[in-house]
């Protein structure tokens, strides 16, 4: 199935149902009076976060979607039914804004939580509810309210707690399928990957966090070239970011300092909050160093990139180090974790 992380869609909630005009008609009751019932109310459109929905690639079929008309009021006080709901499965971790406004309207990030993006009408009134002293047979009974019709712009972005950043062919994906269950597309040649891939990192029964891999981050990244800029935006919410090099790259004009700096200078244009994010560097592929030669080519790159924070030494392709990296990281999470609900 294809990735889709944004589109738009139209919702409909249905009208109110009209009140009715009513009057007993009965043998025994001489003095009847007026029994038109109200009518039902209109169906609201709700979004519903889905545990297994993953994508939003269903919307580009379905762009419209309503919830059901209130049923008219009958004669003998009898109200018209409700009109059904309609409850629409998005993705968790979907954005919901006003398509014509730009409004943020809400943000689903719990499975099964609901938002009203539709409200629907109001039921019409019937004749019984204007009987009064001096109008003891009114003629009068009123419509419906039209149900809220709206475009939404929904936008995906994925829930990870740990962020793979990098160049094409920095081993993001080897890494992913190396700690986790994901299997994302692995090859000798860049742009592999072409959608988002999440994985869990289980460290035992009771431990465990989500990591994602995005397409690489090219030069230009940040005024559109390549698919960076589509899916930067799934970096936004991660806890931890792991900035990936390439200690040796194959037939590339760049070192791994220039590459690293690129990468850095992509994030600086794209957002604040993105540089702001805790990241650490990991050292990739130094299987292809000689062990005599590694530690100094890889204290090089430090140095010149004038990097402070933690800094990781693995081999993706064979596992080399990803042990003590997975484990380095959870106690990281956990620790803002339990930071975050101190604070809270």
């Amino acid at each position: 199935m294809k990735f889709v992380d944004e589109v738009v869609v139209r919702v409909e909630a249905g009208d109110g149902g009209n009140g009715a005009i009513g009057f007993r008609r009965e043998k025994y009751i001489p003095m009847g009076g007026p029994d038109g019932g109200d009518g039902g109310d209109g169906g609201s459109v709700y979004l519903v976060a889905a545990e297994n929905v993953n994508t939003l690639a269903d919307f580009r079929f379905h762009t419209v979607h309503r919830a059901e008309r209130g049923k008219n009021g009958m004669g003998r006080n009898c109200t018209g039914r409700k009109g059904e709901d309609c409850y629409v499965p998005v993705p968790l971790g979907t954005l919901v804004s006003d398509a014509d406004t730009g409004e943020l309207i809400g943000d689903l990030t719990k499975i099964d939580e609901t938002l009203l993006v539709a409200k629907g009408g109001f039921h019409g009134l019937g004749n019984t509810r204007f009987k009064s002293s001096i109008n003891r047979a009114p003629q009068k009974a009123s419509k419906g309210t039209e149900g809220e019709h709206r475009m939404l712009n929904l936008e995906l972005t994925l829930i990870a707690d740990v962020g793979l950043l990098g160049l094409p062919n920095a081993g993001k994906s080897s890494l992913i399928r190396a700690v986790s269950s994901a299997t994302p597309k692995v090859a000798d040649y860049p742009f592999t990957t072409l959608h988002p891939n999440l994985g869990v990192v289980r460290i035992d029964e009771q431990r465990s966090f989500v990591i994602a891999d995005i397409p690489g981050v090219i030069e230009g990244a940040a005024e559109g070239a390549g698919l960076g800029l589509q899916f930067l935006k799934h970096l936004s919410r991660t806890g931890l970011l792991l900035h990936l090099i390439d200690v040796k790259p194959y037939e590339s004009m760049d070192t791994p300092v220039q590459s690293a700096k690129k990468i850095i200078h992509e994030l600086e244009k794209w957002s604040d909050d993105l540089v702001g994010k805790p990241r650490w560097l990991i050292l990739n592929k130094i299987d292809r160093l000689p062990d005599e030669e590694a530690d100094d080519h890889c204290q090089s790159i430090i140095n010149d990139l004038g990097w402070t924070g933690p800094v990781f030494k693995i081999s993706a392709i064979n596992g080399n180090g990803t042990k003590e990296l997975m484990f380095a990281i959870m106690n990281f999470l956990e620790e803002q974790r339990r930071k975050d609900s101190e604070q809270g």
